[in-house]
């Protein structure tokens, strides 16, 4: 039996009962299909952090190259200072291992009440590609009440090192700075992602997203790069979106939309609106994708730590995630098992979805957790006896 070896992070608040949730559905659908996924746990969280004061060290960064992926929960916890945790472990591991594409489908489910009227599954299915390291995340900025001189440095994307000297003088008021770098390669690997994954998944669009017609240098760069990675792609369809622009049609008219990428920033802000037209945040996966190297997947929602405990979220982001996962490695390391695996977990979530019996409160049901990851190994089984056929 082929094994595959993943770094379990449960982190805070419901991470740890949605990410359970989501390791339970793996190993029936794996085991169904002749493979095994072995879950090592990593502690990463407010709980070490309080403990010790240690976030990710070096020496986890190495233990982590070990695995095949990375199964990541959630983190965030009212006692510590909102962004140490964000920053130091979620960017951490980001950055660290270049995860320079973050991937969102944007899936509405039968059974799974829209917010847009009149809009139904056939409506909402596209993917959502953000790069993931660059734009106005590399922690250059600052603060300013008096003439300075700053020295900046990129802290992550293909631009890390690079050094910026910054002279502030003749201020009038207190003055807050915060600087964008985008890279041409950093550009190109996640437009040609998104180019790739059309293909893959025989779309016919990529739409691009960028604020270019104010912001000229930093997004310039990036519809002129699109526009060149286009043209090795002559058989998809291409257009330009303002960021604006896309936020309002996102919702008059999802089923436009096939493939979109955008700038990190842009496409931080359009996945959680994508969240919402697919039914909310309990319903969206993700993935941190690192093509070449060792990747995370994730439920897109947050902590949730007044719900710690209550056995009330919603895993099946987290179970979708799951399914990522399985569909990357099963990519990367061309193990149709792996393939078979994955499309028995989303098919088990979308009988569970269409049913209607077993869901959380969030889309309107008063099921647990615990009953919902349940109710998805429950569907495995008899799909793999024959008693429903997969959707």
């Amino acid at each position: 039996m082929r094994t595959y070896r993943i770094a379990a992070v449960p982190g805070d608040g419901i991470g740890p009962e949605v990410l359970a949730e989501g390791m339970k559905v793996l190993r029936a659908a794996s085991e169904a299909r002749g493979i095994s996924v072995d879950f090592e746990v990593f502690p990463f969280g407010s709980e070490r952090y309080l403990k010790t004061g240690e976030t990710v060290s070096e020496r986890d960064l190495q233990d982590l190259e070990r695995f095949d992926a990375m199964y990541f929960g959630a983190i965030g916890d009212p006692r510590v200072p909102t962004g140490v945790l964000e920053k130091e472990i979620l960017l951490k591991l980001r950055f660290h291992f270049d995860q320079y594409v973050n991937l969102r489908p944007v899936k509405l489910y039968e059974g799974v009440p829209c917010p847009l009227v009149g809009k139904t599954p056939k409506d909402v299915d596209f993917y959502v590609v953000r790069e993931n390291t660059e734009d106005f995340y590399v922690g250059l900025g600052g603060r300013a009440s008096q003439p300075a001189e700053y020295g900046l440095k990129v802290s992550s994307g293909l631009g890390r090192g690079t050094t910026y000297s910054l002279k502030v003088s003749s201020l009038a008021d207190e003055q807050a700075f915060q600087l964008g770098v985008l890279t041409r390669r950093g550009c190109e690997r996640a437009i040609r992602y998104a180019f790739e994954l059309a293909r893959r998944k025989r779309k016919t669009l990529v739409t691009s997203v960028d604020k270019a017609n104010v912001m000229t240098h930093v997004y310039g760069l990036w519809r002129e790069v699109f526009q060149r990675v286009s043209m090795d792609y002559r058989d998809i369809g291409t257009e330009f979106a303002f960021v604006d622009a896309i936020s309002m049609w996102f919702v008059k008219n999802p089923e436009h939309y096939q493939v979109v990428v955008a700038p990190n920033m842009f496409g931080d802000i359009i996945t959680d609106l994508g969240a919402m037209i697919q039914g909310g945040m309990g319903l969206a996966p993700g993935a941190n994708i690192n093509p070449e190297g060792l990747s995370m997947f994730e439920p897109i929602h947050g902590s949730a730590p007044k719900y710690k405990g209550l056995n009330v979220a919603n895993p099946i982001a987290s179970i979708l995630a799951g399914k990522m996962m399985l569909e990357f490695l099963a990519e990367r390391r061309g193990d149709p098992a792996l393939s078979e695996a994955a499309a028995l977990v989303e098919s088990s979530v979308a009988l569970v979805l269409s049913e209607g019996r077993v869901r959380t409160r969030d889309i309107g049901g008063s099921s647990s957790t615990s009953q919902v990851g349940d109710s998805v190994v429950q569907r495995i089984s008899e799909i793999e006896k024959g008693r429903f056929e997969a959707p």
